[in-house]
Order: C-alpha cells, then sequence, then structure tokens
C-alpha cells in the first residue's frame, strides 16, 4: 500500500453500556466524519464490524452512508417496531403492485381540540386516549362523531379537515370549510 493510499483508521469504540450511552452518542460524529478518510478496505472492514456480515457491492459514497446510519442506530437506538411493520407493508405491496399508496398518519395527540362549524353550530371535538370526546359523550371515532352531527355518512378526518380532497387539478383543497384544530385558530 502506498502513502498517498493510506488512510485514517478509526479510533477504537469502546463498549456501549447504559452507563456510557451519553458518551457514546457524543463519539458518534467525529467517527462519521473520519469515515471520508477511510479506503475502500477499511470501509468494508467498518461494515463487518458494525453489521456481522459481508457488505454488498456499493459505491463508495452509498458504503460511508450505511455505515453512518448504523453507527447512529447503534448510539441512539432504530426504527420503532410500528415503523418497521409500515415499511414491510410498503415494500410488499412495492413487489405485488409495483407502486405504493402512502397515506398521511391520523396521529392526533390526546387533549387536541378539533372544532367544526356546521350549519352554523360550533362542534368541539377533544382526542382522549381511549377516543374522541363530544358533547360529553366518548365516540370510538370521528366518522361516528360525523355521522352524529349531520345525520349523513362522511369520512370523520375529512369532515373534520385532516385529510384534503385532491382538486382535478393536482392541488389539494379542503372540502371542510371551517374547520380547524385549536393551534390554527390560535394562530389566526
Amino acid at each position: 500500500m502506498n502513502a498517498a493510499r493510506k488512510r485514517t483508521r478509526l479510533p477504537a469504540h469502546g463498549k456501549v453500556t447504559t452507563v456510557a450511552v451519553n458518551s457514546t452518542q457524543y463519539e458518534t460524529s467525529p467517527r462519521i466524519a473520519l469515515l471520508n478518510e477511510l479506503t475502500a478496505q477499511q470501509l468494508r472492514d467498518e461494515w463487518r464490524r458494525l453489521h456481522r456480515g459481508q457488505p454488498p457491492r456499493l459505491s463508495r459514497d452509498l458504503l460511508i452512508r450505511t455505515i453512518a446510519y448504523r453507527m447512529q442506530e447503534l448510539a441512539y437506538g432504530g426504527l420503532s417496531k410500528a415503523i418497521q411493520r409500515k415499511l414491510a407493508v410498503l415494500s410488499k405491496e412495492l413487489r405485488l403492485k409495483g407502486g405504493v399508496v402512502v397515506t398521511p398518519d391520523l396521529s392526533l395527540r390526546p387533549g387536541a381540540r378539533l372544532v367544526r362549524e356546521w350549519r352554523g353550530r360550533t362542534h368541539p371535538v377533544i382526542v382522549t386516549e381511549n377516543g374522541f370526546e363530544y358533547a360529553g359523550e366518548v365516540f370510538p371515532s370521528l366518522t361516528k362523531i360525523a355521522h352524529a352531527i349531520t345525520g349523513a355518512h362522511w369520512s370523520g378526518p375529512r369532515f373534520f379537515g385532516l385529510i384534503r380532497k385532491r382538486a382535478s387539478n393536482g392541488q389539494s383543497h379542503s372540502d371542510a370549510a371551517g374547520t380547524h384544530t385549536e393551534n390554527e385558530a390560535a394562530n389566526g
């Protein structure tokens, strides 16, 4: 190996314990920065150490990125089980259908307040741990509340403006005028 090809070695990575988690997190950035200084062979060795397997045939750039991701994953934790399941479902759908349709998550935290005006009357809904509270009653879904308010079948998330309908020109617009969350109301 000539002198021009000789690159820096990563500093030894100490054992990770519950006590040393914070120091491991602080060590991650400098270690990632040093990846650019490693030779291709050193990068493959680092891959083997972190993944406990043979590295795939990737470009040097992708190898650095995947090693950096793995270092962060070990220091900070990986994807949650829920996200892993969702990715598995999307991956299967991609294999079977050749494409995926991603719908936005409706992640409403308990305590969030939704307000919808319908036929001149304001209808406040509070998100709870067990569902949605409306008019002193707990409902399992926004759709049930939308039905109670209108007497017709509506998509609850759409009725409360959480899902926007696609216009024919590709832009989105709300079909639930008068709907807002308390944060939107406070911000105008």
